[in-house]
């Protein structure tokens, strides 16, 4: 390690960016990068094998690529104990004048990296990667009684020049959410396009071997692996879901199928969240095929929305209340997570699917995430900061800038409406209108009580009767608690003696 030096520049495992505001004004002759794999960040959360093996893969790829361009770089390979101790360290020997990174993704980093500088001064400089600071973001919300994603979408949209006819939104709308929640039917999805893979180079081999030693036993497998874990990959990835998925995209965007993980999704959050990709360039990739004619506006809209409202929008809340918002609990849920969650080890054919193709792959959709594994976790009243731990432990995508925002507001609700409007609650009939997992499950989405009785159904009906007095003039789910009234004493009483039993373990 070179000493001393002017500028240390931290570069953490999901700022893989070259363009990073971190390496602003580097100078080779006085400047070093400095990277770490610390083992507390594979266990501050009961992190996945795949999660791992993406990060650093990830991480030495971009390593990798700054040695062979001579940048500078002092690089730690697995080392115990946490990134912030790592990181003092490196400042006692390096003894920079300053030390420089990007902002974190994670309050949790940053707080602790500030602590670790101690009197040596730390530059904290913002992410460009994202089309909307957390300053611009705080100004949308100031003096807003509600916020509203759609509203924060539609300034983007006018402020990026995004899908614009001039000052109007291109086709006369500004959202074709409608015309994006089609099921496949009873025949299925038919041909589907192979999901863009990477097969592991000898740097990824060596990881996938790394983890299975030192991280055994956390859940699921790190092979079979193929993330894109290089910018050349990331960019293929971006190439092969516009020309491939894209055109279907939109219709089928919330559709299930049982064995079918990959479907017509991008698969390119986690190469967006370790910002191997710019959003910039994927929306202006999207917005491109439509205007050539290639796929429908309602698809290239559908999918434009979730970069450029949901994923911008959650970022702002994150950083708007964090630390507050991770203790947020406003439905006083307090059970535990079920333990078949890291295993799949479910008589509920949906869940097994889901949860199996998450610890295999480190991925689901985002229907699988908020209408199966997040909606059950909702109606069984599980302690949202669990939930959360869990996601943020078992997809490459995540990082908690994006993944907590969306458990705790979006999925549980924990936030009181602040996210989203209304709880995402919904009986086994949701479910078996947007997939095939129902014809082979032992349970009955219309049955809420008895044996046969799909728990999401059960749960739903118990979910309304303990949030009963909540939500009896709640705006758009009031509607839904009216149905408690055709409930006499004995029909709620079965259904919370279900709703024990199934929180219970005792399906049968």
């Amino acid at each position: 390690m070179k000493t001393p030096c002017q500028h240390l520049v931290v570069v953490l495992g999901d700022q893989l960016d070259r363009d990073a505001s971190a390496f602003d004004g580097f100078d080779p002759a006085r400047d070093l990068v400095w990277m770490c794999e610390a083992v507390e960040e594979s266990t501050h959360v009961w992190s996945s094998q795949q999660r791992i093996v993406m990060f650093l893969s990830a991480m030495r790829h971009f390593a990798a690529a700054l040695e062979a361009d001579g940048v500078p770089l002092h690089y730690e390979t697995l080392r115990e104990g946490s990134l912030a101790d790592a990181l003092r360290e490196a400042i006692a020997q390096a003894k920079p004048q300053r030390v420089r990174l990007t902002q974190p993704g994670d309050w949790r980093v940053l707080q602790a990296l500030r602590q670790a500088a101690g009197t040596t001064p730390l530059d904290v400089l913002e992410d460009r990667h994202f089309l909307c600071s957390a300053a611009r973001f705080a100004a949308h919300a100031r003096g807003r009684r509600q916020l509203r994603m759609e509203y924060f979408y539609r300034e983007m949209r006018r402020e990026h020049g995004v899908l614009m006819d001039g000052d109007q939104p291109c086709g006369g709308t500004w959202n074709f959410d409608a015309d994006n929640r089609a099921s496949f039917g009873p025949n299925g999805p038919g041909f589907l396009p192979p999901p863009t893979r990477f097969d592991p180079d000898a740097s990824t081999q060596a990881v996938i071997a790394l983890v299975q030693a030192r991280f055994a036993g956390h859940p699921g497998q790190a092979a079979p692996f193929g993330w894109p874990v290089t910018r050349a990959q990331a960019l293929e990835a971006l190439r092969a879901f516009v020309d491939e998925r894209l055109e279907h995209f939109g219709r089928w965007q919330d559709a299930m199928w049982t064995g079918e993980p990959w479907l017509y999704h991008a698969h390119l959050s986690a190469a967006l969240n370790l910002k191997l990709l710019n959003p910039r360039e994927v929306i202006a990739a999207a917005e491109a095929a439509w205007r050539s004619g290639r796929v429908p506006l309602s698809s290239a809209e559908g999918f434009i929305r979730q970069i450029l409202g949901w994923r911008e929008y959650v970022r702002g809340i994150y950083w708007l209340r964090m630390p507050d918002c991770a203790e947020d609990n406003a439905l006083a849920a307090r059970h535990d997570l079920p333990a078949w969650y890291w295993n799949g080890d479910t008589p509920m054919r949906c869940l097994a699917d889901a949860i199996d193709q998450t610890l295999r792959h480190g991925y689901a959709h985002h229907i699988q995430r908020l209408m199966v594994t997040g909606l059950y976790a909702l109606l069984h009243g599980v302690r949202p900061q669990q939930v959360h731990a869990w996601y943020l432990s078992v997809y490459v995508d995540a990082v908690e800038w994006v993944e907590l925002p969306n458990t705790l507001g979006m999925s549980q609700f924990a936030d009181g409406g602040l996210l989203a409007s209304k709880p995402y609650i919904a009986t086994g009939r949701y479910i078996e209108r947007m997939s095939d997992h129902c014809r082979a499950c032992r349970f009955d989405p219309g049955e809420r009580v008895g044996e046969r009785a799909c728990p999401f159904t059960t749960l739903y009906w118990d979910f309304l009767l303990r949030h009963e007095t909540r939500f009896a003039s709640h705006p758009r789910l009031a509607a839904q608690v009216k149905n408690l009234a055709r409930l006499d004493a004995a029909q709620r009483d079965a259904i919370r003696a279900r709703a024990r039993a199934v929180r219970e373990g005792r399906f049968a």
